[in-house]
């Protein structure tokens, strides 16, 4: 009966934590809907209420302001709209910071998380992955001497906590696996190991045109 029931466990539990998360997602977004006026509402304009529209209208909403976004007005206008949020004191530090992490980790130029590593952390002889973010400022730089890095080092289940944490070049191994690869082997808490080599085997791949199977 043990055996059964860790079994079926083995069966529900990443689907139902997927159904719960796929819901939690669908729900917030239709958050988005109750800015609009009552009359245009689903419930005002159908009788009822329609699961998952917020997800359209938040796909039409990036998708036009990405339009917007990328003529000439459009960034006209935004760098407008930067410069009035560039006059409040309170706000000005905060959008420009999330702004600066933003356009690092979204852009495609960035150089954020693009590289899993082996750092010893948080003490002698114990070992996590962290991620390359770059190098330290040149204000910080001063007060350290030799060559050093910029390693985020998240927690694990969730890795959208962690440290930021700079280490020197002699202390970080570069990892040979990709960062979704070391994503999943964080989130996983080490359960599930990434196959030794892909890194490797996928640039060469890109150089060459030819496509890697893993599984």
């Amino acid at each position: 009966m043990k055996r059964y029931l860790i079994a079926g466990l083995i069966v529900w539990v990443p689907l139902g934590i997927t159904i719960w998360v796929i819901h939690w997602l669908l729900s917030s977004l239709d958050q988005i809907l109750l800015v609009l006026p009552t009359s245009l509402q689903p419930h005002q304009l159908f009788g009822f209420d329609i699961p998952g529209l917020g997800v359209v209208v938040a796909f039409v909403i990036l998708f036009l302001t990405g339009v917007v976004a990328a003529n000439f007005f459009g960034q006209r206008l935004i760098h407008a709209w930067e410069a009035i949020l560039g006059r409040i004191p309170f706000v000005k530090s905060i959008y420009s910071s999330v702004k600066q992490v933003s356009d690092t980790l979204l852009s495609g130029s960035g150089n954020a998380f693009r590289k899993a590593l082996l750092v010893e952390f948080p003490r002698p002889g114990c070992w996590t992955i962290g991620f390359l973010t770059g190098a330290p400022a040149p204000a910080v730089m001063s007060y350290l001497s030799g060559e050093y890095l910029s390693v985020y080092v998240p927690t694990t289940p969730n890795p959208t906590g962690g440290y930021f944490v700079m280490l020197p070049i002699a202390q970080v191994h570069e990892l040979d696996m990709t960062v979704d690869e070391a994503l999943k082997y964080i989130i996983s808490m080490g359960v599930v190991a990434p196959r030794i080599g892909t890194r490797s085997a996928r640039a060469a791949a890109a150089r060459t045109g030819e496509r890697v199977e893993t599984h």
